[in-house]
């Protein structure tokens, strides 16, 4: 039993454990699994002065750390390199950090796309483990902030406005999608 699997088991979560070969990324992982990206969420560890925050997008899609630094209010922010998530996350493998700030001790940032899917998969804390959970038992009990992390190359900036303000409203309301 994985650290992950026995903190989601210890609040009381329902999940499923999926063991599969070895990923080293998020689209790997969905690789593996012989399911879609857009159902695995990408956990990023971004390095902002105090410490870590969790960017956690759909693994289809790539982080704008142009967004995470103006949600940060960090324009210093940046993605972890390896050595640094090998050194603060010795628990866990390279590449397959859970989206639980609760259990590493970090804010979370959720892009609203990811709130948009039932069940999702996500790293274990090990290359070779996943878990499929609802996101509604995912987000249970953390805490979690909701604005656009993805970048929208194709999306011009009235839907990027509109993006954030449905966060927003999101996260008054305590409303998700799908939850």
């Amino acid at each position: 039993m994985s650290v992950v699997t026995e903190h989601l088991e210890q609040r009381g979560s329902a999940f499923e454990l999926l063991v599969h070969r070895q990923a080293w990324t998020a689209t790997d992982e969905a690789r593996a699994l012989g399911i879609d990206t857009g159902e695995v969420l990408k956990t990023l560890a971004v390095r902002t002065g105090p410490g870590y925050v969790l960017a956690v997008i759909p693994a289809s899609r790539r982080l704008d750390l142009h967004l995470v630094r103006d949600a940060l209010g960090d324009h210093q922010a940046r993605l972890a390199s390896e050595e640094e998530l090998a050194r603060d996350f010795p628990g866990y493998q390279v590449g397959a950090l859970p989206p639980l700030g609760a259990l590493l001790g970090s804010e979370v940032f959720i892009d609203p796309e990811v709130l948009e899917h039932d069940l999702v998969v996500v790293a274990a804390g090990s290359q070779t483990e996943s878990v499929r959970i609802r996101t509604r038992e995912l987000l249970a009990g953390e805490q979690v902030t909701t604005v656009p992390l993805i970048e929208l190359a194709d999306w011009g900036s009235d839907d990027l406005i509109r993006r954030r303000r449905a966060a927003q409203q999101e996260l008054a309301g305590g409303w998700y999608p799908g939850l």
